[in-house]
């Protein structure tokens, strides 16, 4: 059996491994996504940081195929996500912020599944289903129906999921959310070995410290554009600051202070 964090599909043409061009994506008169371009690395861990509603899922469900822009395209490595969409589903792994699970299978029965979607081999599948239970600490779990797990567990098992076909980009949409400490540590563990085996990820995440710690480039968005691209170092020291949530709040305009909050400061006696 192959390594399962061995990435053996990685894009080789010129193309950036995930890309965009001047998507836009509007609900009614409101603007969501405006002329968004992007150019992501083989093997970058890129984090997209933004406030509630600056765009952020929006944008990586054009990107994935999952919601259809007014303007603009997408793609993966050499493929174009409206024009050859089986390439790139074959390519992408996607771990959205509402995921939804076959609820009345087991999380080993939810794995082989989604194995068996994706075309791999019965002992295949059973080894990878087997690594990827062990590495997210789901073992014990692995016979109960998914409908009965934790949001936690649940969100471990949608990303094992998204990981089973050994994809060479996947998709995070806040993967952290509702995880506790020490699986959100497992997480972390599994996301850096398999960009260090050559794999690409994009992230959203309002974890800031998290992004800091295992993003190589960050974008940061507001009001459906792009307003600045760099490492969390060079975010940081562009915004002469040491952290990245104190750039991200500078970059985005946001109050720092509660002075202007009166009350806050009276007793409440």
């Amino acid at each position: 059996m192959s390594d399962l964090l061995t990435i053996d599909a990685a894009p080789t043409s010129t193309k950036s491994a995930v890309w965009a061009r001047g998507l836009v994506r509007r609900f009614g008169k409101e603007t969501a996504v405006d002329a968004i371009n992007l150019d992501i690395k083989a093997g970058e861990f890129y984090g997209l940081l933004g406030q509630n509603g600056a765009g952020k899922t929006t944008t990586i469900k054009m990107i994935v195929g999952l919601l259809r822009p007014n303007a603009g395209t997408a793609g993966i490595a050499e493929f174009d996500t409206w024009q050859q969409p089986l390439e790139v589903k074959k390519r992408i792994g996607v771990l959205p912020e509402e995921f939804n699970l076959y609820e009345r299978l087991t999380g080993a029965e939810l794995l082989d599944f989604t194995s068996a979607m994706h075309g791999l081999g019965r002992e295949e599948a059973a080894a990878r289903r087997q690594q990827l239970l062990e590495l997210l600490d789901l073992t014990g779990a692995a016979g109960k129906l998914v409908g009965d797990y934790s949001r936690g567990m649940r969100k471990k098992v949608a990303l094992a999921a998204a990981i089973i076909h050994r994809p060479p980009v996947l998709f995070l949409d806040e993967p952290f959310e509702g995880v506790d400490p020490v699986s959100a540590r497992l997480i972390q563990g599994l996301l850096r070995r398999y960009t260090a085996a050559g794999a690409t990820i994009v992230f959203s995440s309002h974890e800031m410290y998290l992004v800091e710690r295992l993003c190589t480039r960050v974008g940061i968005m507001q009001r459906g554009r792009l307003l600045l691209e760099d490492s969390p170092a060079g975010l940081c020291q562009r915004m002469g600051v040491d952290s990245v949530e104190d750039a991200f709040i500078l970059a985005v305009g946001g109050e720092t202070s509660t002075e202007n909050v009166a009350w806050l400061h009276t007793s409440a006696g």
